[in-house]
C-alpha cells in the first residue's frame, strides 16, 4: 500500500491516463491539476482552467487520450492535448442545474453526463458541424443523477440517483454506432429505453458499477447498503446492510468480488455468492497501524482522567491510511475481472494505491472469489 498526500483540500474527483503515469485531480475547486509520476514523486505538469464552478467529474479516455470534465457551472469540456497544451472544447449540455458526473463510453465515441436537471446527457461528436452535441434521457428520473457507469457493449448505461433508485438505460446513438446485439438485460434497445429499475428501498445511490462481463451491476446507497443485481439470475436484488457510515464508492475487482468505501475512511471487501444470490461482508482492507494510545499505564489513564475528564490523550488520530472520507475508487491494474491494484482518493487530499496480493498476505482470512 502506498499513500500520497497531494493537497490540504479534499480531492473531489480523479482520473488516470492509460499507462498510469499521469493523474488528473480536482482540488475541490474549478481547476483540474495533472500530475506526472517521477520515481516516487508526483510533479504537477498542467493546470486545466476553463470551468467557472467546481469540477465535479473527470474521465480520461485511454485510447484517444482525451479528458472530459464537468462542473457546477452546468458545462462540460473535452480536452485535447496539442503539443504541450491541453485545449478545451465546450459541450452544449442543455441543462439548467449542476453537472454531477461524467463517463466516457468504452469505445470513446460518446460520453454521458449526469446532472441536477434530472436528465442524463449522452454526448457524441457530430462530424458535419465539427462539434459535440447531446441527446437527453429524461424519464423516469426524478432527482439528481449522482453516478454513471457504461456496460462493455458501449450501449447500456447504469445510473444512480437521489430518488433512491438504480436504473439501466439504452444509450444507443444510431449516428455513431451499429445496432447492438441482445444482452441478458434485453434485446430491444432504442435510445432512452429503460432496461432495469431497482426498488426504492435504499438511500441516495452514490456510486454504481458494472462487472467486467456486464451481466451484473452493483451500487451503494446512503443508507449504508450494498446492492447487486445479476441479469442472468433474474432473482431479487441481493442487498446487504452494513454497520458502517454511508458508502460513497464501489467497484468490481473480480466477477464475484466488490470493493466499497466511504465515510469510514477505509475500503471494504464484499463477495457475491452466485448459487444463493446473496452478498456477504468479506472484511476491512485497511491494515491499522498500532495506535500510540494503546498500552497506557493505570497512572497515565488516571492523570488523563484528572486533567481532561478522559482516559485518552489529546492526540486522537484515525488508525486508517486515509484520515477522512473516501470519495472515489478506481481500478488501475488488472481490470474489473482480475484487479491487482486499485486506488482511492478522499476528503483528506490524499491518494492511496492498494495492492491486492499485499492485502491478502496481511489479512489471512481475506477471501477474494
Amino acid at each position: 500500500m502506498a499513500y500520497h498526500s497531494f493537497l490540504l483540500e479534499p480531492i473531489s474527483c480523479h482520473a488516470w491516463n492509460k499507462d498510469r503515469t499521469q493523474l488528473a485531480i480536482c482540488p475541490n475547486n474549478h481547476e483540474v491539476h495533472i500530475y506526472k509520476k517521477a520515481g516516487e514523486k508526483w510533479n504537477k505538469v498542467h493546470e486545466l482552467k476553463e470551468h467557472n464552478g467546481q469540477v465535479t467529474g473527470i474521465d480520461w479516455a485511454p485510447e484517444s487520450n482525451r479528458i472530459v470534465t464537468c462542473g457546477t457551472d452546468r458545462n462540460a469540456y473535452v480536452w485535447t492535448l496539442k503539443g504541450n497544451v491541453w485545449k478545451p472544447t465546450l459541450v452544449i449540455l442543455r441543462i439548467n442545474r449542476a453537472a454531477r458526473c461524467v463517463k466516457w463510453s468504452p469505445k470513446e465515441n460518446k460520453f454521458a453526463v449526469g446532472s441536477g436537471s434530472r436528465v442524463i446527457s449522452i454526448c457524441y461528436f457530430e462530424q458535419e458541424n465539427d462539434w459535440w452535441v447531446c441527446k437527453h434521457i429524461k424519464k423516469p428520473i426524478r432527482s439528481t443523477v449522482l453516478s454513471l457507469d457504461w456496460h462493455p457493449n458501449n450501449v447500456l448505461l447504469a445510473a444512480g440517483a437521489c430518488d433512491f433508485k438504480c436504473r439501466i438505460f439504452s444509450a444507443y446513438i444510431k449516428e455513431v454506432e451499429e445496432r447492438p446485439s441482445p444482452t441478458p438485460w434485453g434485446s430491444k434497445m432504442p435510445f432512452g429505453e429503460l432496461m432495469f429499475e431497482s426498488s426504492s428501498s435504499c438511500g441516495w445511490v452514490h456510486s454504481i458499477c458494472f462487472s467486467e462481463s456486464g451481466n451484473r451491476v452493483a451500487w451503494v446507497g446512503h443508507d449504508s447498503t450494498v446492492c447487486l443485481w445479476d441479469a442472468n439470475k433474474k432473482m431479487a436484488v441481493a442487498s446487504l446492510s452494513v454497520e458502517t457510515l454511508p458508502l460513497l464508492a464501489v467497484t468490481f475487482i473480480t466477477e464475484n468480488s466488490l470493493v466499497a468505501a466511504g465515510h469510514d475512511c477505509y475500503p471494504m471487501l464484499f463477495t457475491y455468492d452466485e448459487s444463493q444470490g446473496s452478498l456477504t461482508f468479506g472484511g476491512k482492507l485497511d491494515v491499522p497501524k498500532q495506535s500510540s494510545q494503546r498500552g497506557l499505564t493505570a497512572r497515565e489513564r488516571f492523570q488523563n482522567l484528572d486533567k481532561k475528564a478522559s482516559t485518552e490523550t489529546n492526540n486522537v488520530m484515525l488508525e486508517t491510511l486515509h484520515k477522512n472520507s473516501i470519495s472515489q475508487i478506481s481500478v488501475i491494474a488488472g481490470g474489473k475481472a482480475k484487479c491487482t491494484q486499485f486506488c482511492t482518493t478522499g476528503m483528506d487530499g490524499g491518494l492511496s494505491i492498494w495492492d491486492i496480493k499485499s492485502l491478502e498476505s496481511a489479512l489471512k482470512d481475506l477471501k477474494i472469489k
